[in-house]
């Protein structure tokens, strides 16, 4: 019933062999909420697809302020439905004989994990809170051309945080080397701080495609995981 359809290309590690109608559908991002509608964790369309299929997991569907939770068979005939009236925000894979809109929200039926607590540091995060901009020069990179830089060096005790870690590019970090910004006669945009929120999931909430999110994702919770 959910196999490949004859005329498309399987993609690996798809479940149930569905295939994407567009490059990165099933790759978008995807909210998951623990069985008390708590957001928790930001998982993808293909590892959804396969939590609805082993019926883990269930649609959160909003439509005109109403919710409606779907199983797969249950989403897959609303998709039919939907599928002539489809907008640019929406993401869609296929199956056979039937095109599936890809979910926004999920519900883990047997879930009851709270919210991560505290706010991860790592390089996506840091790159995410300062929008991929250098911090010196100002101008914007691919993540590929961008490196972190500690504002007072660690070579004068400067320590790998929030408060001390900045997105520059590489011509500016090799500039800068191991000097203060004062030293290096160079100056930062914007003091780096701590998010309040988790800068990923900031980002993709300025997305239209997951304005559905902020209905669950309250500001106590902004330090969901982002995988």
């Amino acid at each position: 019933m959910y196999g490949m359809a004859n005329t498309a290309q399987p993609v690996p590690g798809a479940p149930f062999g569905v295939a994407s109608l567009t490059p990165s559908s099933l790759t978008s991002s995807v909210l998951v909420l623990n069985r008390s509608f708590v957001a928790v964790h930001v998982t993808n369309v293909r590892r959804a697809v396969t939590l609805l299929f082993r019926q883990l997991a269930e649609v959160v569907h909003i439509e005109q302020g109403q919710f409606a939770a779907h199983s797969l068979e249950s989403w897959r005939e609303l998709s039919q439905l939907r599928s002539a009236f489809r907008t640019p925000d929406e993401d869609w894979v296929r199956g056979v004989g039937f095109d599936l809109q890809a979910p926004r929200v999920i519900r883990l039926v047997a879930c009851d994990r709270a919210p991560r607590q505290g706010l991860r540091f790592n390089r996506r995060n840091v790159f995410a809170r300062d929008g991929n901009q250098c911090q010196y020069c100002g101008r914007g990179f691919p993540t590929s051309e961008l490196s972190l830089d500690h504002v007072v060096p660690r070579s004068r005790g400067g320590i790998t945080s929030w408060e001390n870690i900045v997105c520059a590019c590489v011509a500016c970090n090799v500039k800068k080397g191991g000097r203060t910004p004062h030293e290096a006669r160079m100056h930062l945009i914007r003091q780096p701080v701590k998010p309040r929120r988790s800068p990923l999931l900031s980002v993709k909430l300025g997305n239209p495609k997951y304005e559905s999110w902020r209905s669950f994702v309250d500001s106590a919770y902004w330090t969901v995981d982002l995988r």
